[in-house]
């Protein structure tokens, strides 16, 4: 196979500066030791040490820089990546879920020529394989004519069967495509790899343009750098286009694997950007061959998916039962034509590295063109020719898995004579599963490190577009700079070990500043409320509720047994282990039993108490409550303004601060502790002026008063089983612990009473922390949900507040605060037992009505037309 076989690689765009660069790159302090390259290529520096010609101003620029103020804008570039919440997910860390997204703050430069060059190349590529999908899902000409293989066609798990005869609109499978660039030695450009299936790093490259044009405002500016906001229009004006219903509102949708996909931060940044909603496979549904949005006005058609879910994991009807990522009945959607997928399901075929051996010739079969952009020389050892190629330099060249793009890459050259024996034969025994491949040896760019330059190899990922009967391609890209062996076949995960870099891609004139808009669009109709909110993320929202006032009210518990701590050590109150038994109702919520705490004195209960609360293993403790807000709150993060998301963040990075070996410093934790419930009343506030009144408000409100007021009647609840001297330091605690202190001394004595702590905290609904003011808000909530169900019938949900808010409103302090013969409460507790139940009803039955859709009546079904 001739094709498989080329004997050097041919460079189509040089770089090499035509002369040296009058001011030789020597003379400029800001690299000054940046090493000349030696037997490889630079992307800055030529091999005669000169800097390249489209390189000088920028480098002057720099040089020009005062030492220390490189590092101080990229502390700032820092700050920017965590303010705005730029991050990626590294599954089962022990450092954590979210990592920061590493920036390289240099950025690499390309000319407007070898960009145009490069384009033009891509876009070739794509349109090659575009046609090469069309024929493997319909006439399937290419295989029958001898030009691929069956084997490594039916044999890849990226060709799903079940898709075969499905033809998208316009003939386009590949909607849009990614291309990992090395550049080689000579300073030609070759393909490392292909990304068709689900091709990730828009985002993040977007974003890289954000930061790094903010950091080097004047730099960008004076380099005439093409912006990259153009090929976002492009993309969104493809997506819309592909609607089966021809009308102007096509509802397009982002399928997202969410916590699964270690880059949710860019799905949720990019569907923000072309403005559609983040869904996950739990938000849709298929009824009659139609692919449907849950929400809570019912269930809404969906005309396009742009689809960051592998393909194979969309459908567990027909394409992998295994999956739950997918929804059932999808590719029978798609085979009726009522809804477009993009890109298209199956495209992940052609991501195989084996595919660069036949690329040559399909272009020359398929467009009539040579091939503008060489891949990797590649050699699939399913053709005997090539795996006797293979076998005889298997001790220089590197093999790959045909099939898996996960799989690690093996260097023959690192192989001992039995490992090399061994793959020999693994190869020979599945010759169809391998491709061999000669080395790369990418190009080295400048990366910032510990305050100078260093270079490191390169990888640039290149994106296209479809558009009309062609590509559009993204005028930079998103490179990656790294010292990993194998860089071009790294996941995207974190950027590399040097860092992501924005890629600048010069243009022959000077662009104008502008703030890049999208197009204009037809018309909309005018909408208030938000009624089509996907059931999952009301869900969400609920949690993310829950979540917050739970942190907050066990942040104030924490505070409030520290403060004894601090006052008995001070004399304040008398110490020993005597102070403890008023505190027994909120050591119990905290999980700290009394009769555990009271070993030792109130330091050593408070200590133990600490030591398990900031614990991210301890399940219930605040460390771990701050966890599982930031995760709630990641599922939901295109919902939540970026300074809601930001006050998140830093919520949950203040209370990693908390270390369980410091939790015997009083004065150091009550200091923490004071910082996390303002910044927790940040977020009440945020919440409370910057979110709309809107559907999404609504159940992250519903959330927090539904969890206040079982943290209020779980206190109440605590306190009675308290007697005699005990009783007033517990209702004092109790009144500091729901921040009413305040309220009690202006309106009664200093000395709390147990009748008017209980008024206060139970039925007075002008206080905002009694269970009365929960109550009536939950009330107005579940009104206004129960508005979007256009039912006369009174409903579930109701029903409980009904009986919730007239248990409080009609309740008699004078009897419920009136111990019996045996100084026991029993009318008193037996209404906050029956309070605490019907909460916990009315969750459940949110859940059930407005989240699962488990009732029958619970969605109603929109009329639409195809």
């Amino acid at each position: 196979m001739e094709d498989g076989l080329p004997a050097t690689l041919v460079p189509i765009i040089a770089s090499e500066p035509s002369s040296p660069a009058s001011t030789g790159g020597a003379d400029y302090p800001f690299h000054h030791g940046y090493p000349r390259p030696v037997g490889g290529c630079d992307e800055m520096m030529g091999a005669d040490g000169a800097v390249r010609p489209y390189w000088e101003e920028f480098v002057e620029g720099l040089a020009a820089l005062p030492a220390e103020e490189m590092n101080r804008r990229w502390e700032r570039g820092q700050r920017l990546i965590a303010d705005n919440g730029v991050t990626f997910h590294v599954h089962g860390d022990p450092q954590g879920l979210e990592r920061p997204w590493q920036l390289d703050p240099m950025p690499l430069l390309l000319e407007a020529a070898e960009g145009r060059a490069l384009a033009a190349a891509l876009e070739q590529r794509a349109r090659l394989l575009n046609l090469i999908l069309a024929d493997l899902y319909g006439p399937r000409r290419l295989v029958r004519d001898g030009l691929l293989p069956p084997t490594l066609v039916f044999g890849h798990p990226g060709y799903l069967r079940a898709c075969h005869g499905i033809v998208p609109p316009s003939g386009i499978f590949l909607h849009l495509y990614a291309a990992d660039l090395a550049r080689t030695r000579d300073g030609g450009w070759t393909v490392v790899g292909e990304r068709t299936d689900a091709p990730a790093g828009v985002g993040y490259a977007l974003e890289n343009r954000l930061i790094t044009a903010r950091i080097l405002a004047e730099f960008f500016r004076n380099s005439r750098v093409q912006w990259l906001m153009p090929f976002v229009q492009v993309l969104r004006d493809t997506l819309l286009s592909l609607s089966p219903r021809r009308f102007d509102q096509p509802r397009l949708v982002l399928l997202s694997p969410g916590d699964a996909a270690g880059s949710s931060f860019e799905h949720a940044y990019l569907a923000r950007l072309i403005g559609c909603p983040m869904v996950e496979s739990e938000d849709l549904t298929v009824r009659d061959e139609r692919v449907l949005l849950k929400t809570l006005d019912g269930l809404q058609p969906v005309d396009v998916i742009l689809r960051h879910t592998p393909a194979h994991l969309c459908d567990p009807l027909e394409l992998d039962s295994r999956s739950d990522l997918g929804v059932a009945g999808m590719v029978q959607a798609v085979r009726a034509g009522s809804v477009t997928i993009a890109n298209a399901l199956g495209c992940g075929v052609v991501e195989t590295p084996a595919i660069a051996a036949f690329l040559p010739r399909l272009a020359r079969e398929l467009l009539g063109e040579d091939l503008k952009l060489p891949s990797v020389p590649t050699w699939w050892c399913g053709d005997e020719a090539s795996r006797r190629h293979v076998l005889d330099n298997l001790h220089r060249l590197t093999v790959r898995s045909a099939y898996d793009l996960r799989a690690p890459a093996i260097f023959g050259d690192t192989l001992v004579a039995v490992e090399r024996e061994a793959l020999a034969a693994r190869i020979a025994a599945r010759p169809h599963a391998f491709v061999a491949q000669e080395p790369v040896a990418p190009s080295t760019t400048p990366v910032w490190a510990g305050g100078r330059l260093e270079p490191k190899p390169m990888v640039l990922r290149a994106f296209l577009a479809a558009q009309g009967d062609g590509y559009r391609a993204m005028p930079g890209g998103l490179a990656r700079a790294s010292s990993a062996r194998d860089l071009t076949n790294a996941a995207l995960q974190g950027g590399g070990e040097g860092g992501s870099k924005d890629t600048w891609v010069m243009s022959d004139a000077p662009q104008a500043p502008r703030r890049a808009a999208l197009p204009n669009a037809a018309p909309v109709r005018l909408v208030r409320g938000g009624r089509d909110l996907p059931s999952r993320v009301a869900d969400n929202m609920f949690w993310f509720g829950r979540y917050l006032e739970r942190s907050e009210g066990i942040t104030r518990m924490l505070r409030t047994v520290y403060v004894q701590v601090e006052e008995s050590a001070s004399g304040i109150v008398g110490g020993g282990g005597e102070t403890l038994a008023p505190l027994s109702a909120i050591l119990s919520l905290l999980g700290l039993h009394p009769a555990r705490a009271q070993a030792g004195t109130v330091a050593d209960a408070a200590a133990l108490l600490g030591r398990q609360q900031f614990d991210p293993a301890y399940g219930t403790g605040l460390v771990a409550n701050m966890g599982r807000l930031l995760r709630v709150a990641a599922r939901v993060r295109d919902r939540l303004s970026l300074d809601t998301w930001r006050n998140v963040q830093q919520l949950n990075a203040a209370a990693l601060r908390l270390k369980p070996a410091a939790a015997t410093d009083v004065g150091e934790v009550l200091g923490a502790l004071n910082g996390l419930i303002l910044m927790l009343e940040a977020s009440s506030g945020l919440v409370l002026e910057n979110m709309t009144r809107g559907l999404g408000w609504r159940f992250l409100d519903i959330g927090r008063r539904v969890e206040r007021a079982l943290h209020l009647i779980d206190l109440l609840s605590g306190v009675l089983t308290l007697r005699g001297g005990d009783m007033p330091v517990a209702l004092d605690a109790l009144l500091a612990v729901s921040d009413s202190g305040m309220t009690y001394r202006s309106r009664y004595f200093p000395t709390p009473q147990f009748a008017p702590v209980l008024d206060l905290l139970l039925c007075d609904d002008s206080n905002p922390r009694s269970v009365a003011f929960q109550f009536a808000l939950l009330a107005d909530h579940v009104e206004h949900l129960v508005a979007i169900r256009e039912t006369a019938r009174i409903r579930p949900e109701q029903r409980l507040m009904i009986f919730l808010e007239g248990s409080v409103r009609t309740a008699d302090i004078d009897v419920l605060a009136v111990a019996d013969e045996d100084g026991r409460w029993y009318h008193l507790g037996k209404l906050l037992e029956v309070l605490q139940a019907r909460l916990w009803e009315l969750s459940e039955t949110l859940s059930r009505e407005y989240f699962a859709h488990a009732s029958g009546h619970s969605a109603r079904q929109r009329e639409w037309r195809m």
